[in-house]
């Protein structure tokens, strides 16, 4: 753009500037100037003048538009969104933003964990997200399967914090999810028939899939999914062994965003494998209905 263009605003902004401030005026003055109605177009060149204005406008808001922002309300992040509109799939951006780097002091690291830590600072260990995303993707694709194959889900996490975040996730599987957000009551596995009583045979007491977002805090959770063969996935922390679960993901599992990061990614796959299930479902329906069809064609034409 030349600079002739740039010049009326330059030099409006330098009548602006406060080296060169108008005088103050009268409040009678100012109330005329702001019920005074705007110029009217009446001659051919006000209409050129206001064309080349708008014209002027146009080109400078084109040249200056890529270094603004196209955030506007409904686009930019909240704060929510990680709980209520989480990411499909994980990224080190998104993990880095929500704090699954940081670990516990480096004198506390497990020594199991030294495969996943990155190194340290400050005293305090570094997760090296270069393992946790695959290692988070390939949960995401565990639960897929699991939920395509209509399996049972159970999110757990029992702080305060975790609480909502593992009820709405539960909520993504429908039917098939299922949640514990206070406590988990010993035995609930492996003395069912004390909890369920007789009911225990009819229904399924036993998930498929178990989803554990504060380990150490139910490690009798985790004891009893392993006695009853139940596949459990945990974010695993610096200080935490991660051979307790079956599929560890390294990370910082004292940051809320992170479980929120976690579970939104691990509930929108199972979410996906439901749909996935639903749609094979409705295709195998049509395809024995087609086939019901024609059976019924074939013999009324026999009989005939």
């Amino acid at each position: 753009m030349s600079s002739q263009l740039i010049r009326p605003w330059l030099n409006t902004a330098a009548r602006c500037s406060r080296y060169s401030l108008p005088k103050p005026q009268s409040a009678t003055h100012l109330r005329t100037l702001t019920t005074e109605a705007p110029r009217r177009l009446e001659t051919v060149e006000d209409w050129a003048e206001l064309t080349q204005h708008r014209e002027q406008l146009g080109l400078l808001i084109n040249q200056l538009s890529k270094y603004g922002s196209d955030q506007i309300p409904n686009t930019s992040f909240k704060p929510s969104d990680s709980l209520h509109k989480p990411q499909a799939q994980g990224t080190l951006s998104t993990l880095l933003a929500a704090g699954a780097h940081f670990g516990h002091a480096s004198t506390r690291m497990n020594p199991n964990f030294m495969p996943y830590a990155y190194g340290t600072r400050a005293g305090i260990t570094i997760i090296d997200l270069d393992q946790t995303l695959p290692l988070l993707r390939r949960a995401a694709n565990l639960v897929r399967a699991v939920a395509k194959s209509r399996g049972s889900i159970i999110f757990i996490g029992t702080r305060p914090d975790l609480q909502p975040i593992v009820q709405k996730a539960s909520r993504r599987l429908g039917k098939q999810g299922y949640s514990v957000g206070d406590r988990w009551l010993p035995g609930t596995l492996t003395n069912r028939r004390h909890f369920f009583g007789n009911d225990v045979d009819k229904v399924k007491a036993i998930p498929d899939l178990a989803i554990i977002l504060n380990p150490m805090a139910n490690m009798s959770a985790i004891r009893e999914c392993a006695a009853e063969h139940v596949p459990t996935i945990g974010i695993i922390d610096s200080n935490v062994d991660p051979r307790i679960v079956m599929y560890p993901i390294p990370a910082n599992d004292e940051n809320t965003r992170t479980a929120e990061l976690v579970a939104g990614v691990l509930s929108i796959a199972g979410r996906e494998g439901v749909a996935i299930a639903d749609a094979e479902a409705e295709k195998n329906a049509e395809i024995h209905a087609k086939r019901l069809r024609q059976r019924r064609g074939s013999s009324y034409g026999l009989r005939q």
